[in-house]
């Protein structure tokens, strides 16, 4: 087995997943990185071997529970182990409850919950038998504080927490860790659509008087798969310039 440690980022095309997986690549890591096409995970590995990393790529679908699985034991059988799972895929589908649709409710579900059990579960049989994991669960800030317009989201990040804890409690003897990430608003391409002073307004509920970038949560995650983050579990890792305490 290869000394070099190996990492898997879901949803790492853009925004806080490339800033993940560059981070953790510059660390060392070997990366597998998904997304739900070719073109842009193709794109997002190109920019990552350009900084010298090493990248496999994969477009996977993350609302489909066998295709999920595959791609994690695929990769952990390929490069010979699995270190750390970073499962960062999400969406929105935004509208108020009572006009909401099903589609748009069960769609947000799927790929932000769901995703969440199939990658974890498949990462525990290597994980297991290594004796050594870090799984870590980028949830929201709105899974604590709440957001009109957004109880699909809420709720998905909501249980990303929950199941964060409860996973936590089952795989800790086996030298797993599981961690969860809350990020406040964060500039990204979805931020960037709001405006000035949309983006204004927003800064003003933020004690540290900006919005985080993606980095912020790459530095994050890099801590908790490293030794820095070896005796802590279980956590919701608040990182949101102190917007929610």
């Amino acid at each position: 087995m290869s000394d070099q440690k190996v990492a898997i980022v879901t949803g790492a095309s853009r925004g806080i997943g490339f800033a993940i997986a560059e981070s953790l690549g510059k660390a060392g890591y070997k990366l597998a990185i998904c997304a739900t096409s070719d073109a842009s995970v193709n794109s997002s590995a190109d920019k990552l071997r350009a900084m010298g990393i090493e990248v496999l790529p994969f477009v996977v679908n993350v609302t489909d529970g066998d295709a999920v699985q595959t791609f994690v034991q695929t990769v952990a059988k390929d490069l010979g182990r699995l270190d750390v799972l970073v499962n960062n895929a999400g969406i929105t589908k935004d509208g108020l409850a009572m006009r909401m649709k099903k589609d748009d409710w069960q769609a947000v579900i799927d790929t932000n919950l769901s995703s969440v059990f199939y990658a974890s579960q498949a990462a525990l049989k290597p994980m297991m038998k290594a004796r050594f994991g870090r799984i870590i669960n980028i949830s929201s800030v709105v899974a604590s504080m709440g957001n009109p317009g957004q109880l699909n989201y809420c709720a998905s990040k909501g249980g990303i927490d929950a199941m964060t804890r409860s996973l936590a409690q089952e795989v800790g003897s086996r030298g797993i860790t599981v961690n969860a990430i809350a990020p406040g608003f964060i500039a990204t391409a979805m931020t960037d659509e709001l405006g000035d002073d949309a983006k204004k307004s927003l800064e003003t509920r933020i004690p540290l008087g900006r919005l985080g970038a993606p980095e912020d949560i790459a530095a994050s995650v890099l801590f908790l798969a490293g030794e820095g983050g070896s005796y802590i579990t279980g956590q919701v890792l608040h990182v949101n310039g102190g917007m929610y305490m």
